[in-house]
């Protein structure tokens, strides 16, 4: 994730500082820029359920819609898609296991792991920190266009 060369580039001390004066909470920094994982079922979005969309805490990019989130059950916020180009997948041998990590393509904030026991159509769950992520709300007119 770090040699990367994502378009996006800052400081450990400049995106502490981003995201403490965007508001996020003290735990995005480590979850984003160390790849910590929050503990399940605490995150604020793991059993939000409302329409919109969910962008990166770090650069705000769009990264997943509503619609394609799902209870998995796990205690993180789950969705079966990403926006088309929008999450990097990395070999993640970390921790004894094999897994694949999500990171932001725009800035390599680390957002959580995607595994292959998702439902229909992609058959895929992207388990994301609910510290990495911004929800926004869907605005009708701007999503029609």
């Amino acid at each position: 994730m770090k040699t990367h060369p994502f378009p996006i580039q800052k400081t450990e001390a400049q995106w502490r500082e981003h995201l403490a004066q965007t508001g996020a909470e003290p735990l995005a920094f480590e979850v984003t820029r160390h790849a910590v994982t929050e503990r399940p079922r605490t995150g604020a979005l793991d059993q939000h359920w409302d329409a919109g969309h969910y962008h990166c805490v770090c650069c705000d990019q769009h990264l997943f819609d509503s619609d394609a989130k799902f209870d998995a059950g796990c205690g993180w916020p789950s969705f079966f898609n990403a926006q088309p180009g929008a999450i990097l997948d990395v070999p993640d041998a970390s921790h004894g296991m094999r897994r694949t990590e999500s990171v932001c393509s725009q800035c390599g904030a680390h957002l959580g792991h995607v595994f292959e026991d998702g439902p229909a159509p992609t058959g895929l769950r992207y388990c994301m920190n609910s510290a990495a992520l911004r929800w926004r709300p869907s605005n009708p007119q701007a999503d029609a266009r």
